[in-house]
């Protein structure tokens, strides 16, 4: 049957399963609101576009299905930039539909146009300009193919609004083949046989757990290897949830905010499992002197992240779950063979005995103050770890990541690699909409909350119980941080003083508002705006210059931390 370009990106929305749309409407794709109507599709109105961008970023971590946006042309195309970059660098599967202007006036400079493909070509994983009504339905599919497969990524597909107009017979294409993209999922048989070998004759093995184990779903393969071997296993940022932040082996995240005991595994581990991870430089540290001691093997459905920071001494090109699970099958008939409890028995005491020497910690009422980090360690007590926890980025972001014990994959939602103040709100509210009957919490910086607190209408309008928790100390505090450690306390252009009531601020939007000043009442009044709702802000006054800790001085190797 014959359905203008509008009604068959529609349908392919649909045939896709795209429940939720996160977007805002102009001219470019008045056609596509004009149709929304007859479609079963929810519509989210965001109040700018990087809130959409970022709200089906929080939706996809949170879900692990592919997320949505939809916006116009020109500024409402540029506005997403910001967060296409985010979900690329931290590889979440995202769809961004942009309006165009009519095919025959692009490259005319004509209102609200820009060359929105060529801007994002080094941020997306693929993008497309639909230049023919014929070829609409296939790149849509395409798009989401794309997206979700191999290391997952966001893809843009520009969409003029003349092929809108246009009307074609509607074909759905059920299946995608790409000639030139075809991602490796199965792990080399060999390798599988050599990284159990190395495993089977480690003394101090480590397994280090990145992003890309949740993203394939690997969390039960990699907490069978660790407890079935007794192995300890560290995590990077995006890797937090991949293994119970709980468990006996866990040794926190390792980098420059990392545990001491997870930096100090790693430079002494003698054989490095890293699962998914792609060796940031706030991981590495120093290269030169990142993991000295240690075999590297590295597992990662990526080719091009094997090798590019670090030099590994055995490659795996795979999906980590079929990897993990290959490793499982290899292992698993001569488990009994060893006692893993017992071969790695001193290593495991060692690990423990630097978490016990020097765990976490913060200096404990030596202010009038309240401590940022004890905030974190009382929402994960009220929560019971069962809330999905979404950050800015920052001393927030840090401290989270420290205090809040993650036991489970995609309950963490942050900007890993781009490092995106005003994330966190939006993100929220992505996975409050998939999950609206479970405790989402931002946790956020007063600077940082500022940069998206217009999305706060968008959680009221859609009745989204969202918490946000406002670590207030006044200041830009990560760059303040480095400003007194490094600049000799020039605090130039991170003092925060100016700022609004945050309390009435959620009130006039129609919001709960509620202020901690005082210790004692954190729990009651943490409790009580967790039980509301509404959406809330939680304006917490901590320690103006506490600081994440510990830390790795930029350059430094892992072994050379600042400590409380």
């Amino acid at each position: 049957m014959e359905l203008t370009g509008a009604q068959i990106f529609l349908e392919c929305l649909k045939r896709e399963g795209v429940d939720v749309v996160f977007g805002f409407p102009g001219g470019a794709v008045i056609d596509i609101y004009d149709e929304l109507p007859n479609y079963p599709l929810k519509h989210i109105l965001v109040r700018h576009e990087q809130g959409a961008i970022h709200a089906a970023d929080g939706y996809a971590r949170a879900t692990g299905d592919v997320g949505v946006c939809l916006v116009t042309s020109g500024p409402g195309a540029t506005n997403t930039v910001t967060g296409i970059a985010t979900a690329y660098m931290d590889s979440i599967p995202v769809v961004i539909f942009t309006g165009q202007v009519p095919t025959p006036l692009i490259g005319n400079d004509a209102f609200q146009e820009v060359d929105i493909v060529g801007i994002t070509r080094p941020c997306t994983k693929h993008n497309y300009l639909v230049k023919d009504i014929k070829d609409l339905a296939y790149t849509v599919r395409q798009a989401f193919y794309l997206a979700r497969s191999g290391r997952p990524g966001p893809v843009l597909v520009d969409l003029p609004k003349d092929i809108m107009q246009a009307k074609y017979e509607f074909v759905w294409p059920e299946d995608v083949t790409l000639r030139s993209y075809n991602p490796n999922l199965k792990p080399h048989v060999l390798q599988i046989k050599k990284v159990a070998k190395l495993i089977e004759g480690a003394e101090r093995p480590l397994i280090y757990a990145g992003g890309g184990v949740i993203s394939s779903g690997a969390e039960d393969e990699l907490t069978w290897l660790a407890r079935s071997l007794n192995i300890p296993v560290t995590a990077t940022l995006m890797g937090l949830g991949a293994f119970p932040g709980t468990d006996p082996l866990w040794l926190g995240m390792l980098g420059m905010h990392g545990t001491y005991a997870a930096n100090m595994a790693i430079n002494n581990a003698d054989l490095v499992l890293a699962v998914g991870a792609r060796f940031d430089d706030r991981v590495t540290g120093k290269v030169s002197t990142f993991a000295p001691k240690a075999t590297l093997v590295h597992i990662d459905i990526d080719p091009t992240s094997i090798q590019k920071n670090v030099a590994v001494h055995v490659p795996l090109v795979a999906d980590c779950k079929s990897a993990l699970s290959a490793l499982k099958s290899e292992m698993e008939p001569n488990l009994d063979a060893v006692d893993w409890e017992v071969a790695h028995a001193v290593w495991v005491r060692q690990v423990q005995e630097w978490s016990e020497t020097h765990p976490l910690r913060y200096k404990k009422g030596e202010n009038k103050y309240i401590k940022p980090q004890a905030v974190v360690e009382k929402v994960y007590e009220i929560s019971n770890g069962d809330a999905i926890v979404a950050t800015e980025v920052g001393q927030n972001q840090m401290w989270t990541a420290q205090f809040y014990k993650f036991k489970r994959p995609k309950s963490f939602l942050s900007s890993g690699g781009l490092g995106t103040m005003g994330y966190g709100f939006p993100a929220a509210i992505g996975a409050q909409m998939a999950f609206p009957d479970k405790l989402v919490v931002n946790i956020a910086g007063d600077g940082s909350i500022q940069m998206n607190i217009q999305e706060m209408m968008t959680a009221v309008c859609n009745n989204l119980p969202v918490k946000i928790v406002i670590l207030n100390n006044g200041y830009l505090g990560m760059v303040r941080q480095w400003q007194e450690l490094f600049y000799n306390r020039n605090y130039c252009e991170t003092c925060m003083d100016a700022q609004p009531d945050f309390v009435k601020l959620a009130e006039a939007y129609g919001a709960a508002g509620y202020r901690i000043t005082e210790e004692k009442d954190l729990e009651p009044v943490l409790r009580e705006a967790f039980a509301n709702k509404k959406p809330v802000i939680v304006d917490v006054r901590v320690d103006p210059e506490e600081n994440v800790y510990p830390m790795v001085p930029a350059g430094a190797s892992l072994t050379e931390m600042l400590l409380v």
